[in-house]
């Protein structure tokens, strides 16, 4: 049978298909589209006439489709439904990848004739986006090292094979290592204070694995809620330590990974006359230089510290005066803040998922997308998904295709931790025609059990609202060009269309629409959404703090000039001194693991999380102040953020939106954090 990589899929819409397509199929794949990419990038230098904007700028952009194509489903199978064939198979795809992309960029000739567009662009009268696609291109060429003497180029090129190696090896250990600890227990006993549901999760884990009682992993579905409810705290320490130990030490420790690959961005940096990797890496986003984002960082942080050392201090002297002695620890958090949360907003994950089947609250957020921008979602059985557990839905704009929408929702082995949304394939255009987007939304939700439905935290909501948000991105781009289109913007910007959506589920229009007891049908009480709304800004500080700390390490790995001398653990342990507001546990790393900085794009970019805040904080204000279902609103929303992609400079684009620069002060207001003084 013909490779289903090499020829148009005849499934509606040329969706992938998955059902047609196996491990063996990909490697060839690659090899042709490499082949053929590169023999399109050789006609565009061969080409005899001068060079102008069709036949080198827009070339370029068209080249290399069956690897991208290729690509595109691989190494996102490859986070989402791996095997160990796969994952073998990265390692030995990624060079493959990197030596086209490197035969690309450090091409000299082909260079010289973007340079040659680029230089009289001025008299081409082009559109704007055709400006800005040139724009753009001239810069990946400059910044990638296209402008180096040939043996730099050849230094370069070797240098980001490498990485690209050393990336899939970090997160391929992450993934080994979560997968490697299970806690099963069989005492009965053991189970004291976790509620029926996380029993039920449990049980039907170990039903899964073929054994007896009840078994937990270190997937957040199944770690979280036992770090929360659990009474047996010499477990939870023992859960909380493999969770936080994952990758330091023993057979999947990545603390060489680590320094190989900032030795390795360091060396790249100085490649391209830079300092550091960091001044290198921020080059094209909105804060632009290390200084901007570490002051950003600090001044956060000393603004968070004070009410984050108050939330501690409240959840330690309730735990004291209900009968907790000796030293708190990172274990017991969750613990007893959840029990802080019952007592003192009579809030807690168990009293609320019952109103929040999953399938309820996904109708809830298609819902949400129809009211603000028209949207409709169907269901179509005759498109395969890569897994059984995907469901694949088209997207319509009243009687105009957008795009298809694949969710996965379930923990699996072969799927890693976390949450994320990507594409098959981007809009753009082609012979005069659109072609809309295929988008992914991957998360680890709480899995259904034999008695009861996939019931979600509060939590998993906003994850779910969060994800959708990028989702909305991609699926509302418009424009000629991929590159340009959907997420493809300033990493301190994609944020913002993801956690606006986050903003809806602590409204009690939005929540009473869908939240209703999945066996009763009642509709959830409005003092429980009271009870929701109150507690919104519970622990602000401590999570403020944590996600801080995040960036912060993140922009330590990358702002030095020499591996440290130390190890992973030392290193981060005097990073975070000041910032410390639970005791740090020998052993453990938050780097070890970080598959954000270390394998998923996010190097140098971790504050991007924290930097979109503020930008979602004051642009949602806007739609507080106008109505949260503002079609008005909305429509701006969408002209000016969600559908531009990147034509323009971020700043410009929310400037277009808000009418003015974003006001950091938002933040604060929102996370009621003006001043040391609650409110």
């Amino acid at each position: 049978m013909e490779n289903p990589l090499f020829v148009k899929s005849e499934n509606p819409f040329g969706a992938p298909a998955f059902d047609k397509i196996s491990t063996e199929h990909y490697k060839p794949a690659f090899e042709k589209g490499v082949a053929e990419g590169m023999a399109e990038i050789d006609a565009i230098v061969a080409n005899s006439d001068a060079p102008d904007f069709e036949n080198t700028i827009v070339a370029l952009e068209r080249a290399g489709k069956l690897l991208d194509n290729a690509s595109s489903i691989f190494f996102n199978l490859n986070e989402a439904c791996t095997n160990d064939q796969m994952q073998a198979l990265a390692e030995e795809l990624a060079p493959l990848i990197t030596q086209y992309s490197m035969y690309v960029i450090l091409n000299e000739p082909l260079f010289e004739k973007v340079k040659m567009v680029y230089e009289k662009r001025e008299t081409l009268n082009l559109t704007p986006e055709q400006a800005r696609l040139l724009s753009e291109t001239y810069k990946l060429f400059a910044e990638n090292g296209a402008a180096l003497a040939p043996e730099r180029r050849e230094e370069f090129a070797k240098v980001r094979e490498e990485l690209a190696i050393l990336s899939l090896r970090f997160s391929k250990n992450v993934l080994a290592a979560t997968n490697a600890f299970t806690l099963n227990l069989t005492d009965e006993a053991d189970l004291a204070g976790l509620p029926g549901f996380v029993r039920d999760m449990a049980a039907s884990e170990a039903k899964e694995r073929g054994v007896h009682g009840w078994v937990f992993t270190l997937d957040f579905p199944s770690f979280s809620p036992f770090m929360k409810y659990s009474d047996r705290r010499d477990l939870r320490e023992r859960i909380w330590r493999a969770y936080s130990s994952r990758c330091v030490g023993g057979e999947f420790d990545n603390s060489q990974t680590i320094k190989d690959i900032v030795s390795l961005r360091i060396k790249l940096a100085r490649l391209m006359d830079c300092e550091v990797f960091a001044q290198y890496s921020l080059k094209r986003v909105m804060a632009k230089t290390p200084e901007t984002v570490t002051g950003f960082l600090a001044d956060l942080m000393a603004k968070s510290l004070p009410f984050a050392r108050r939330d501690i201090g409240e959840i330690k002297a309730f735990a004291a005066e209900n009968g907790f002695t000796g030293e708190f620890q990172p274990w017991d958090f969750s613990y007893w803040s959840e029990k802080y949360q019952k007592a003192k907003y009579d809030l807690d994950s168990e009293l609320l998922k019952p109103y929040f089947e999953l399938s309820a609250v996904r109708k809830a957020v298609f819902d949400l997308a129809g009211r603000l921008y028209g949207l409709s979602f169907e269901e179509r059985m005759d498109i395969p998904p890569y897994h059984p557990d995907v469901i694949v839905y088209e997207v319509k704009d009243g009687e105009r295709f957008m795009g298809l929408l694949y969710m996965d929702f379930f923990p699996r082995a072969s799927k890693r931790g976390g949450a994320w949304m990507t594409s098959f394939r981007e809009a753009y255009s082609e012979n005069g025609a659109q072609v809309r987007p295929f988008v992914s939304i991957v998360t680890n939700f709480t899995k259904p059990t034999e008695s009861d439905p996939s019931l979600l935290t509060f939590g998993e909501i906003t994850t779910l609202l969060h994800e959708f948000g990028h989702g909305l991105h991609g699926l509302l781009a418009e424009g000629s060009y991929k590159s340009l289109t959907g997420t493809n913007v300033a990493r301190d910007f994609v944020e913002l269309p993801s956690q606006i959506m986050e903003n809806w589920a602590y409204e009690p229009e939005f929540l009473q629409s869908f939240a209703r007891h999945y066996k009763t049908g009642e509709v959830i009480p409005r003092e429980y959404i009271d009870r929701i709304i109150a507690a919104k800004n519970f622990l602000a500080g401590y999570s403020s703090v944590r996600q801080l700390q995040f960036g912060i390490i993140d922009m330590a790995w990358h702002t030095l000039e020499t591996v440290p001398d130390v190890s992973v653990e030392d290193f981060e342990e005097s990073v975070l001194a000041d910032t410390l507001v639970l005791p740090h546990i020998s052993g453990t790393t938050s780097s070890s693991s970080f598959n954000h900085i270390f394998s998923g794009g996010y190097s140098a970019g971790y504050y991007s999380y924290k930097w979109a805040e503020v930008l979602e904080a004051d642009a949602f204000s806007l739609f507080k102040e106008k109505g949260i279902f503002s079609r008005e609103v909305a429509d701006s929303f969408r002209k000016n953020i969600l559908s531009k992609g990147n034509l323009e400079d971020a700043d410009v684009l929310f400037r277009k939106f808000r009418g003015r620069d974003p006001r950091p002060e938002a933040l604060l207001e929102k996370s009621g954090m003006i001043s040391t003084e609650r409110k």
